[in-house]
Protein backbone atom coordinates (compact mmCIF):
# COMPACT_ATOMS: atom_id res chain seq x y z
CA UNK A 1 0.00 0.00 0.00
CA UNK A 2 1.21 3.47 -0.87
CA UNK A 3 1.52 5.94 2.01
CA UNK A 4 0.13 9.44 1.69
CA UNK A 5 2.51 12.39 1.37
CA UNK A 6 1.12 15.93 1.13
CA UNK A 7 3.06 17.84 -1.51
CA UNK A 8 2.85 21.14 0.41
CA UNK A 9 3.72 19.68 3.82
CA UNK A 10 6.90 21.76 4.16
CA UNK A 11 5.06 24.94 3.19
CA UNK A 12 2.32 24.15 5.72
CA UNK A 13 4.92 23.53 8.41
CA UNK A 14 6.57 26.88 7.69
CA UNK A 15 3.20 28.65 7.72
CA UNK A 16 2.33 27.03 11.05
CA UNK A 17 5.66 28.18 12.49
CA UNK A 18 5.00 31.72 11.22
CA UNK A 19 1.53 31.59 12.76
CA UNK A 20 2.97 30.46 16.10
CA UNK A 21 5.55 33.25 16.05
CA UNK A 22 2.85 35.77 15.18
CA UNK A 23 0.68 34.43 17.99
CA UNK A 24 3.52 34.86 20.47
CA UNK A 25 4.09 38.43 19.27
CA UNK A 26 0.37 39.13 19.62
CA UNK A 27 0.28 37.75 23.16
CA UNK A 28 3.29 39.90 24.05
CA UNK A 29 1.60 42.99 22.61
CA UNK A 30 -1.55 42.22 24.64
CA UNK A 31 0.56 41.84 27.79
CA UNK A 32 2.33 45.13 27.06
CA UNK A 33 -0.97 46.91 26.39
CA UNK A 34 -2.47 45.61 29.62
CA UNK A 35 0.60 46.69 31.56
CA UNK A 36 0.51 50.24 30.16
CA UNK A 37 -3.28 50.49 30.52
CA UNK A 38 -3.00 49.39 34.16
CA UNK A 39 -0.35 52.06 34.73
CA UNK A 40 -2.69 54.67 33.21
CA UNK A 41 -5.54 53.49 35.41
CA UNK A 42 -3.32 53.72 38.50
CA UNK A 43 -2.25 57.27 37.58
CA UNK A 44 -5.84 58.37 36.99
CA UNK A 45 -6.88 56.83 40.29
CA UNK A 46 -3.99 58.58 42.04
CA UNK A 47 -5.03 61.91 40.51
CA UNK A 48 -8.65 61.37 41.55
CA UNK A 49 -7.60 60.51 45.12
CA UNK A 50 -5.28 63.51 45.25
CA UNK A 51 -8.00 65.90 44.07
CA UNK A 52 -10.39 64.46 46.65
CA UNK A 53 -7.72 64.84 49.35
CA UNK A 54 -7.02 68.43 48.23
CA UNK A 55 -10.74 69.26 48.38
CA UNK A 56 -10.90 67.81 51.86
CA UNK A 57 -7.89 69.87 52.93
CA UNK A 58 -9.50 73.03 51.51
CA UNK A 59 -12.65 72.51 53.58
CA UNK A 60 -10.70 72.24 56.84
CA UNK A 61 -8.21 74.91 55.80
CA UNK A 62 -4.72 74.64 54.40
CA UNK A 63 -1.84 76.99 53.69
CA UNK A 64 -1.15 78.65 50.35
CA UNK A 65 2.11 76.69 50.10
CA UNK A 66 0.23 73.43 50.59
CA UNK A 67 -2.30 74.38 47.88
CA UNK A 68 0.53 75.30 45.46
CA UNK A 69 2.34 72.07 46.29
CA UNK A 70 -0.71 69.91 45.49
CA UNK A 71 -1.49 71.99 42.40
CA UNK A 72 2.04 71.50 41.01
CA UNK A 73 1.87 67.80 41.85
CA UNK A 74 -1.47 67.46 40.00
CA UNK A 75 -0.03 69.34 36.98
CA UNK A 76 2.95 66.99 36.95
CA UNK A 77 0.61 64.02 37.27
CA UNK A 78 -1.49 65.28 34.34
CA UNK A 79 1.63 65.51 32.14
CA UNK A 80 2.55 61.96 33.09
CA UNK A 81 -1.03 60.83 32.38
CA UNK A 82 -0.94 62.49 28.93
CA UNK A 83 2.35 60.73 28.17
CA UNK A 84 1.02 57.35 29.31
CA UNK A 85 -2.21 57.90 27.32
CA UNK A 86 -0.07 58.25 24.18
CA UNK A 87 1.74 55.03 25.09
CA UNK A 88 -1.62 53.29 25.56
CA UNK A 89 -2.73 54.48 22.09
CA UNK A 90 0.53 53.18 20.58
CA UNK A 91 0.30 49.88 22.44
CA UNK A 92 -3.33 49.41 21.33
CA UNK A 93 -2.37 50.11 17.70
CA UNK A 94 0.50 47.63 17.93
CA UNK A 95 -1.78 45.03 19.52
CA UNK A 96 -4.42 45.53 16.80
CA UNK A 97 -1.75 45.24 14.09
CA UNK A 98 -0.49 41.96 15.58
CA UNK A 99 -4.06 40.69 15.87
CA UNK A 100 -4.66 41.44 12.18
CA UNK A 101 -1.44 39.61 11.22
CA UNK A 102 -2.47 36.65 13.38
CA UNK A 103 -5.85 36.45 11.65
CA UNK A 104 -4.08 36.51 8.26
CA UNK A 105 -1.71 33.71 9.31
CA UNK A 106 -4.58 31.63 10.72
CA UNK A 107 -6.44 32.00 7.43
CA UNK A 108 -3.36 31.06 5.44
CA UNK A 109 -2.74 27.92 7.52
CA UNK A 110 -6.42 26.98 7.32
CA UNK A 111 -6.29 27.21 3.50
CA UNK A 112 -3.34 24.81 3.36
CA UNK A 113 -5.08 22.45 5.77
CA UNK A 114 -8.21 22.48 3.60
CA UNK A 115 -6.07 21.79 0.53
CA UNK A 116 -4.46 18.87 2.38
CA UNK A 117 -7.87 17.48 3.34
CA UNK A 118 -9.07 17.65 -0.29
CA UNK A 119 -5.81 16.16 -1.55
CA UNK A 120 -6.01 13.32 0.99
CA UNK A 121 -9.60 12.64 -0.01
CA UNK A 122 -8.54 12.39 -3.66
CA UNK A 123 -5.66 10.13 -2.63
CA UNK A 124 -8.08 7.84 -0.76
CA UNK A 125 -10.45 7.74 -3.73
CA UNK A 126 -7.58 6.81 -6.02
CA UNK A 127 -6.44 4.11 -3.57
CA UNK A 128 -9.98 2.76 -3.42
CA UNK A 129 -10.14 2.73 -7.23
CA UNK A 130 -6.80 0.90 -7.51
CA UNK A 131 -7.88 -1.59 -4.86
CA UNK A 132 -11.16 -2.19 -6.69
CA UNK A 133 -9.30 -2.78 -9.95
CA UNK A 134 -6.97 -5.16 -8.15
CA UNK A 135 -9.88 -7.08 -6.62
CA UNK A 136 -11.62 -7.21 -9.99
CA UNK A 137 -8.46 -8.60 -11.53
CA UNK A 138 -8.17 -11.25 -8.81
CA UNK A 139 -11.79 -12.30 -9.17
CA UNK A 140 -11.40 -12.44 -12.96
CA UNK A 141 -8.32 -14.67 -12.60
CA UNK A 142 -10.16 -16.89 -10.11
CA UNK A 143 -13.10 -17.18 -12.49
CA UNK A 144 -10.82 -18.02 -15.42
CA UNK A 145 -9.10 -20.74 -13.41
CA UNK A 146 -12.45 -22.33 -12.60
CA UNK A 147 -13.53 -22.20 -16.25
CA UNK A 148 -10.33 -23.86 -17.39
CA UNK A 149 -10.88 -26.87 -15.10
Amino acid sequence: MVSYVYRFEKVLTIREQEKNETEMAYKESVRSFEEIATRLYDLLKKKEDLIAFQQERLTIGSSIDEIHHYSRFIDSLEKTIADVQQKVIQARAKMNWHEEKLLEKNLEVRKFEKMREKDFKQFQQEQDRVESLFLDEISLQTYNKREIR
